[in-house]
């Protein structure tokens, strides 16, 4: 295992380096998890900003999707069908990645269920998890996940997500590893765990960004 480990959390969790604020993300997970889309004012409330900031802060993520109505249906977390799928309570959604389905389920509270196939060989790999007591199934138990750590992520979903795959096995992503020679996969267990400091990071910026809500302090 390389420092990916180390080097891919403290990345991903520098908002100017991905655009990602969590105090945006993490409430519009939690909204999108209902399976509809959100609107700015629907984001702002939760996050507790105005409008105007809320869009700026989603203008921060290019690949932020709407739907013709100008509203949220994807960040991370859409509505949108992806190689990715992702049940919670009964509710299908989808990921730009295989990484945001071991992490999403914490930023949620929620239980998960993954169904995800391979861009290899096309064949199916199912994962259930848990926010508190994490990844509980693995079929098969051999499955992996590919990891990248990209020069640049100005576009967090071109650079980083779309390099971010499940394959059924380490021989099944040899030849998508032989095209694409800086990345590596992982266990989905050693996966998890580099999610798991991702997830804390984060939450630890939206809790800060919560309690200056909660004081009634102005984020401008």
């Amino acid at each position: 295992m390389s420092d990916l480990s180390t080097q891919l959390p403290d990345r991903l969790n520098r908002p100017e380096e991905t655009g990602l604020d969590p105090g945006l993300l993490v409430p519009l997970l939690r909204l999108l998890v209902d399976g509809d889309p959100v609107t700015i004012e629907q984001l702002a409330t939760a996050a507790g900003r105005t409008p105007e900031q809320a869009c700026n802060g989603l203008a921060a993520v290019p690949d932020t999707e709407y739907d013709d109505q100008g509203r949220i249906i994807g960040q991370g977390l859409t509505l949108r069908p992806t190689p990715h799928r992702f049940t919670v309570a009964g509710e299908e959604l989808y990921t730009w990645c295989a990484l945001d389905t071991l992490i999403f389920p914490t930023l949620l509270e929620r239980a998960a269920s993954v169904e995800s196939v391979s861009p290899t060989s096309g064949e199916p790999i199912r994962v259930t998890i848990d926010p508190v007591a994490g990844v509980t199934s693995v079929e098969p138990a051999t499955a992996v996940v590919s990891l990248v750590n990209p020069d640049q992520i100005t576009s967090i979903r071109s650079s980083f997500c779309n390099q971010v795959h499940y394959f059924t096995s380490d021989e099944d992503a040899a030849g998508w590893l032989a095209e694409h020679p800086r990345a590596e996969v992982v266990p989905v267990a050693v996966a998890y765990r580099i999610g798991t400091d991702l997830t804390t990071g984060f939450l630890n910026q939206f809790q800060a960004n919560a309690a200056v809500a909660d004081d009634g302090h102005c984020r401008c």
